[in-house]
Formats: C-alpha cells, sequence, structure tokens
C-alpha cells in the first residue's frame, strides 16, 4: 500500500495542496490575523515540511512542537474547525480523492489537544 505522501501527490503535491491552503487562510478574516507578523514563505516551508511528515513523506520538519507553536495563540475550537475546512478544500481542489483527504484530515484531527488552548 501506497503511503498517504504519495497518494497526496508527494512533495509537489504537498507544497500545491500548502499554497492553496494559504492562500484560503489569507482570506478568511477570522484566521488571517493570527499570521500578521508571519514569515508566510518561512510558514509554507514550515507547513509543507510538517505536513509531509505526518503523511508518512520525508522525516525533514525541525520545527516546535505543535503546543509550543501555538503557544499563547489561545486558538478555538472554531478555528480549529476552520482550519480543518480549508484544509479539506484545499486537498479537494488539488484532485485529492476524498478517501485520501479523510485520512490527512483525521491525522490532522489527532493534533487538535496539542493546539487548542494554548
Amino acid at each position: 500500500m501506497s503511503a498517504l505522501f504519495d497518494k497526496l501527490g508527494g512533495q509537489q503535491g504537498v507544497e500545491k495542496a500548502v499554497a492553496e491552503f494559504y492562500k484560503r487562510v489569507m482570506a478568511d478574516s477570522t484566521l488571517n490575523h493570527f499570521f500578521a507578523n508571519t514569515d508566510m514563505a518561512k510558514q509554507h516551508a514550515q507547513q509543507v515540511a510538517f505536513f509531509a511528515q505526518i503523511f508518512d513523506g520525508p522525516k525533514g520538519y525541525n520545527g516546535r512542537s505543535m503546543d509550543q507553536t501555538h503557544k499563547g495563540m489561545n486558538l478555538q475550537p472554531q478555528h480549529f474547525d476552520a482550519i480543518s475546512k480549508h484544509l479539506r478544500d484545499s486537498l479537494t481542489a488539488c484532485g485529492v480523492s476524498a478517501e485520501d483527504t479523510n485520512a490527512a484530515l483525521d491525522r490532522v484531527s489527532k493534533l487538535q489537544g496539542a493546539i487548542l488552548n494554548k
């Protein structure tokens, strides 16, 4: 069985999905303020590396833990839900199957406890 990373299109597919994802996030007024002081080129690269890693691709993420990354942001369930929706919509827009999109979202949902209310 192929790794989820490969099913998402490998490195190129993840990069494309992350670009689409941040386009949607930055257009969302309930989320974009969290990135007001963020170097988005660096953020994009870190997100690609993180997703690649959690989707069984290359282990290249060297950023902080999810607890540390989101410390002080006070993200709430509605923010996580909006992020999840944008990721789902981005993967779908990139041609990822519903089954593989659900598998990716399942991996992301397991991080909720490390992200919310920090």
